[in-house]
């Protein structure tokens, strides 16, 4: 008997998210030296870690030979207060890609529907899938989400929509106003999950009035992440800002530990590292700048990002994937995404940006 199907076939057709390459795996296929190897492939922060998390990981060492606080009360109270909204609407993830798998758990079943946009984050389709929910896939428009096509896309069994914002892996954004009108445009009893993992690279008048919007539409499902400005890639950690009701139904389907205490500790500390964070989107502002003019001057056409990454066009980006990995470059590949001559990099630091820039030239010669 095969065993595998014994798993309900809308499981056994889910395609598994391919995670960006290591640099240990790397080193060990290439033969080289890790040390030499620049990886900007997913979208962590170059900075490492805040200071101030790393004092609190520091701390919170000799406490782990014990449980995490299982729900969490010190960050949800951190977050709670930088936001200036009550605990109850403060929901923790293990990282925010947990966050969506949770909030699919808890409202999709089979026969359900899911409107998402073409080119949008992968993560989207799997936990749709893994509930038995369908996949509604609106095309894109310049590579960003086409906001009136998800409005017409709406089926009476659609329970989700996600919305991400900036985009993942274009890097797109939906100005607040013309965000504010989907929102008011959705039906009440859609629930609409804007994926916000790298506002924190916006400028203060390109982020949507969060707060606010939570504070009208209770349908509205907010999720963020420490992974990228905060620098905590490696700890998973996320949160969602919502309804208490939305969150405390979400509750019934979270494992009462899937924040672990370190990550707790770091994300706290890293909540309020505000000259980690502004040094962090400085050197995001200068990275883009080093790489787009780059582009320009090869010739290369890219999307405009406002995360902290860029993807950019080639004619033949297997290729040049290939190459970029032979020489030590790590970078995105798109093809699971259907951009098969399209490339994503990270920002990373300056001379890590100068080298992905030197070996794309020689790539180009």
């Amino acid at each position: 008997m095969n065993l595998a199907e014994l798993a309900p076939d809308y499981i056994r057709a889910i395609a598994p998210y391919q995670a960006g390459k290591p640099i240990s795996e790397l080193a060990r296929e290439m033969g080289l030296d890790e040390a030499a190897i620049v990886k900007l492939a997913s979208n962590e922060n170059p900075l490492g870690l805040p200071p101030k998390a790393r004092a609190a990981l520091e701390a919170a060492v000799s406490e782990l030979s014990r449980y995490p606080d299982g729900n969490g009360f010190e960050l949800k109270a951190a977050i709670a207060a930088k936001f200036g909204m009550n605990q109850e609407q403060v929901l923790l993830g293990n990282g925010s890609n947990d966050i969506l798998e949770l909030v699919a758990r808890t409202f999709l079943r089979p026969g359900d529907s899911v409107v998402f946009s073409e080119y949008a984050f992968a993560v989207y389709p799997l936990v749709t899938q893994a509930t038995g929910a369908r996949c509604i896939e609106v095309k894109a428009r310049d590579y960003g989400h086409d906001l009136d096509a998800m409005l017409a896309a709406i089926e009476p069994s659609t329970r989700l929509v996600f919305v991400a914002n900036p985009n993942n892996p274009t890097g797109t954004l939906i100005k607040p106003g013309a965000l504010l009108e989907f929102l008011e445009a959705v039906p009440a009893q859609v629930l609409v999950v804007l994926d916000e993992a790298y506002t924190e690279y916006l400028a203060l008048e390109l982020r949507a009035d969060i707060v606010g919007f939570l504070s009208r539409f209770p349908n509205l499902i907010v999720s963020r992440t420490f992974s990228k400005a905060y620098g905590l890639a490696g700890l998973r950690v996320g949160f969602a800002l919502a309804s208490s009701e939305i969150v405390a139904m979400v509750n019934r389907v979270r494992q009462p530990f899937n924040v672990n205490a370190l990550a707790q500790a770091a994300a706290t500390a890293a909540l309020v590292d505000d000259d980690f964070l502004a040094r962090a989107v400085a050197v995001n502002k200068e990275g883009m700048a080093q790489l787009t003019e780059a582009f320009v001057r090869l010739g290369l056409p890219y999307i405009p990002s406002f995360a902290n990454f860029v993807t950019f066009h080639v004619a033949d980006a297997a290729a040049l994937n290939a190459y970029l990995l032979r020489h030590g470059v790590i970078v995105r590949s798109l093809a699971p995404y259907n951009m098969k001559n399209s490339l994503r990099v990270s920002i990373g630091l300056p001379q890590e940006n100068a080298r992905f820039i030197e070996v794309l030239e020689s790539a180009l010669l």
